[in-house]
């Protein structure tokens, strides 16, 4: 969500701009053909960190630019999963990644990364990007100007540290190609997740939600791979929830809900290992979640205690501020964990249960199409079009799981003079054009007219389909809500249908490749509430949608996808690095202290469930970030009776550790790094240990270097 902030940043924000964009080949693994079904694909499966910098950096999913990281809790991971026919080239790849959404530049540097190392053999129509969407991972990835307002620019080390961990671990993948085979499952999730629209929902014909038991898809469709052997491989799971367990407060760097169900999954099938090691790859991905909310106690005024569930989600006391979505836990944590954990049981169970067999060839299909200006037939005589971007003023109401700002409400159908003329003066008045079509939004930000210092939305977008036998996969570029997304699904499995390729199972991948935001039904976008002011190429986007997609889907049952025009090319702005992010300056100790010196220590005692605590005269994060390929914050080491030495059981991605990084002034900051001792901890003596990295501005001798300390040793007793 992005908020209204981006009338208050411009004035300052537009007076600055800068302007400017190969690994070892892996060799193929050699694979004999085989036919039949078992073994009939060549799978691989890799994880790769992408956290980048966890401090300073704002994290990119509420839009306020005020809420930057401030340390860490879990580490982001890409996820990357290779399905292949072992006698030809073809293949399919799919990669869920830990970050808010898929930013166009992001995938056209990993695709040109790609092409050096693979040549043809990974491009645009065959490897699908997918965010998870979490809330909570460094922002600064995006070309396009709107999103610089709440990410403070591009961001070069947080857009790097995301394109390499996902080409890492595609070459991970890559190289654990091996025979195997992959079974599909799907079921029903309950208690984990609510429409935060329904108001929306309810446009919608009486006769369509007649089909349905509920305003939210609760199906889960999990992919499992395993070898030729039974050997499990890795999982991908496709369920509709926003990862917002984590509120708009949060400042530590995490993977939110999915990513705990992640980790969950993955330690449980690499056992013995750290979090983040293990050949197992398990990947929680995005689908049609756009108004659905994981918040399940729903929306109440917090200043009252009653509840707002109304069409403007407001409060008569205090407005929209007052009125937010929580639970189902006693805070952000709690309630992360506990829809996790419903998560990550059903994919257990579904992968555990998983029996019906994919088998048939692979195929993919991708176009680019210019979003502002598609002619749309919805029937024979009647044809609309879609719209130049724009954003209405509910758009900066924000929504239930993160209120906006000022006196902005959802469902608004009319606009204000006094922010009009604030915007006019700012930023330019929309064209009559423009709201014509956008009708019934009012537009607060004509974005597809405003072009300095690089356009503010894109025009260019990929709509993309891949299909692995009887599973089409169905790429989309941003968030579809519940019934649009049952639409599209119903769209592409008809057209199968309907060029005799029956029995599909389509499943939807959200915010791939580039992000537009929303895209909300025509009847939910007539009440204008948040999802529907952000649907931004108009009232008709979902139909246009359609009708590409079923053009794709038709393609690939007809076996004419090399009849597709490609589109219009996606631009690539010449810029390298254009923050308001300072730059990290000289680290200093307090007098008498060096770098790593405990200032807090540790109690002498615990017990399972107690939270142990250190604070350590700490360096700036970003330095780690932003000069190691690699780097762990922390460990939690437990001492082996009869061999002396120390064993790490823990690091700085598991669940139960919390690193918080505090600046203070001239230089100097401090870490507080938490241990939440898990009930199933086993009894004995622990310590914790931290590593950083410390500048020096001034010197071009050793101007970083790697620092470490350690707590005092601690004894943990059983309950």
């Amino acid at each position: 969500m992005i908020a209204v902030t981006v009338a208050l940043l411009v004035l300052h924000f537009l007076t600055q701009e800068n302007s400017s964009s190969n690994d070892n080949d892996d060799p193929l693994p050699t694979q004999k053909p085989t036919n039949g079904v078992s073994g009939g694909y060549l799978l691989g499966a890799g994880r790769a960190d992408c956290t980048g910098p966890v401090a300073e950096i704002p994290l990119m999913g509420y839009a306020n630019p005020d809420q930057v990281g401030g340390g860490l809790l879990t580490r982001l991971y890409s996820r990357a999963f290779i399905m292949a026919e072992p006698n030809s080239s073809k293949r399919v790849v799919f990669v869920s990644i830990d970050i808010g959404m898929v930013s166009q530049r992001l995938r056209l540097e990993v695709l040109k990364k790609l092409k050096s190392k693979y040549g043809e053999l990974y491009r645009q129509d065959n490897v699908i990007l997918s965010g998870t969407h979490t809330h909570s991972g460094p922002g600064g990835y995006f070309q396009y100007t709107l999103f610089w307002f709440t990410s403070k620019g591009l961001i070069k080390p947080s857009l790097d540290a995301i394109v390499k961990g996902i080409v890492k671990s595609i070459d991970i993948a890559h190289q654990n190609l091996k025979r195997g085979r992959l079974f599909i499952n799907r079921g029903t999730v309950e208690n984990s997740q609510i429409n935060r629209s329904p108001y929306s929902y309810l446009q919608n014909p009486a006769y369509e939600k007649s089909r349905y038991s509920s305003n939210t898809d609760k199906e889960m469709v999990i992919l499992k791979m395993v070898d030729e052997n039974g050997h499990d491989l890795g999982l991908i799971s496709w369920f509709a929830v926003h990862p917002v367990s984590m509120n708009n407060t949060n400042r530590l760097v995490n993977s939110d809900n999915v990513g705990y169900a992640s980790l969950l999954f993955e330690q449980e099938k690499n056992k013995g290992m750290l979090t983040g090691e293990g050949s197992f790859v398990a990947a929680f991905a995005s689908s049609n979640l756009g108004d659905v909310s994981p918040n399940t106690k729903g929306p109440f005024c917090v200043n009252t205690g009653e509840s707002c569930d109304n069409p403007q989600s407001t409060c008569p006391v205090g407005g929209v501020p007052m009125c937010m979505a929580m639970g189902p836990g006693t805070d952000m944590f709690d309630s992360t964990r506990i829809i996790g954990q419903n998560i990550y049981s059903k994919a257990k169970e579904l992968y555990a249960n998983a029996s019906q067999e994919i088998t048939g060839p692979l195929s993919s299909a991708h176009q680019w199409v210019n979003m502002s200006d598609v002619q749309v037939e919805l029937n024979a005589t009647h044809t609309v079009k879609t719209c130049k971007p724009a954003l209405g003023y509910s758009f900066a109401a924000g929504t239930i799981d993160g209120v906006g700002a000022f006196n902005f409400t959802q469902g608004s159908v009319e606009g204000d003079p006094f922010w009009d003329q604030i915007r006019d003066q700012l930023l330019g008045q929309p064209s009559n054009e423009t709201k014509a079509c956008h009708e019934p939004k009012p537009v607060l930000f004509s974005t597809g007219e405003m072009t300095w210092p690089h356009p503010w939305h894109p025009d260019i977008v990929d709509v993309q389909i891949a299909t692995i036998g009887s599973l089409a996969i169905v790429a989309v570029p941003g968030e579809f809500t519940t019934m649009s997304g049952r639409r599209l699904r119903e769209a592409v499995k008809s057209e199968f249908d309907s060029h005799g390729t029956a029995g599909m199972d389509v499943v939807i991948a959200g915010l791939c490749n580039v992000y537009t935001h929303y895209i909300t039904t025509y009847e939910e976008y007539q009440v204008q509430r948040y999802e529907a002011a952000s649907t931004i190429y108009g009232p008709h986007t979902l139909s246009a949608y359609l009708q590409l997609y079923r053009g794709l889907a038709r393609a690939i049952a007809t076996n004419t996808v090399q009849d597709l025009p490609s589109g219009p090319e996606p631009p690539f702005f010449n810029i390298t690095n254009f923050t308001l992010v300072p730059a990290v300056t000289s680290d200093r100790t307090p007098v008498n202290k060096k770098f790593g010196d405990v200032l807090q220590e540790v109690r002498q005692h615990y017990r399972v469930g107690e939270v142990a605590k250190v604070t350590f005269v700490s360096a700036n994060p970003r330095n780690s970030a932003e000069n190691m390929t690699e780097h762990n914050f922390l460990t939690v080491e437990t001492y082996v009776n009869g061999s002396g030495k120390w064993q790490v059981v823990r690091n700085d991605a598991s669940w139960d550790t919390r690193f918080y990084w505090t600046k203070g002034s001239l230089g100097r900051s401090n870490a507080t790094i938490e241990w939440h001792i898990p009930n199933d901890t086993e009894p004995g003596i622990y310590r914790i240990r931290y590593f950083g990295h410390s500048k020096k501005t001034g010197t071009t001798l050793m101007p970083i270097n790697p620092f470490e300390g350690v707590s005092s040793t601690f004894e943990i007793t059983s309950l």
